[in-house]
């Protein structure tokens, strides 16, 4: 399968509100905005899309159907971590794990969206000599 395109695709039940929050924090803009399903893209990387879905509506197969985005964690790596960070807390998000570097190569934190996902702020530091060395030969690091 050559796949053409990529994104998550969150359920929820707070379509409007959920959209407006990615609008709003993390620079999305709408190019599809209906009550039941809105598709958001980057305003600063048309590569970076992510769409929100009403978790009742008729194209969930019913096997699915009420579901709402769990155990989701949406990464968006970023050139400038420190002030984002900065800035989701003058914005007054839900800080869930405060900035801090890992040794697995992150620098980090992670807030959470109105429908529970949780949004890791990433970026990449180098990995701790331990954690270099798991990582699959020649892959820059």
């Amino acid at each position: 399968m050559k796949s053409t395109s990529y994104y998550p695709v969150l359920m929820t039940d707070r379509v409007a509100e959920t959209a407006r929050f990615y609008e709003q924090h993390f620079r999305f803009a709408r190019l599809f905005d209906s009550d039941w399903y809105v598709h958001l893209q980057s305003t600063e990387d048309v590569s970076v899309n992510l769409a929100i879905l009403d978790g009742d509506h008729a194209t969930i197969p019913m096997a699915g159907r009420g579901a709402r985005a769990s155990g989701v964690l949406l990464n968006f790596e970023v050139e400038n971590v420190d002030a984002e960070y900065a800035r989701v807390q003058a914005q007054g998000l839900p800080v869930l794990l405060e900035l801090r570097d890992e040794p697995f190569g992150q620098r980090h934190f992670i807030v959470q969206g109105p429908d529970g996902v949780l949004i890791d702020v990433i970026k990449p530091i180098p990995p701790s000599e331990e954690f270099l060395r798991q990582y699959a030969p020649g892959v820059a690091v």
